[in-house]
């Protein structure tokens, strides 16, 4: 795959080819990481927040077993720290 450099501004940039930049994963104004091996360029994608998969959290929690299960709350149980109004009194 080629692509061509291009002047903008003082710097030059470079296009990237639609397909690389779908299997890159990539969004316009995301930050990438460059990196310089010897005389090649690396790019390496910055993930704006952690992607976390549903089927590889349920794995995780598989893979630990019960033994490591949280407590569980009952919050039906905990009392309101507010007093209960009754409809159509004046709150004080």
């Amino acid at each position: 795959m080629r692509a061509r450099v291009a002047k903008w501004g003082n710097s030059v940039a470079l296009r990237l080819p639609r397909v690389l930049v779908e299997e890159l994963g990539l969004k316009p104004g995301q930050e990438v990481e460059l990196v310089l091996e010897g005389r090649e360029a690396r790019l390496k994608p910055i993930p704006s927040f952690p992607v976390y998969r549903l089927e590889d959290l349920v794995a995780e929690m598989k893979r630990l077993g019960p033994q490591n299960e949280p407590p569980l709350e009952d919050w039906g149980a905990v009392e309101a720290p507010w007093p209960d109004y009754k409809e159509g009194r004046d709150r004080e």
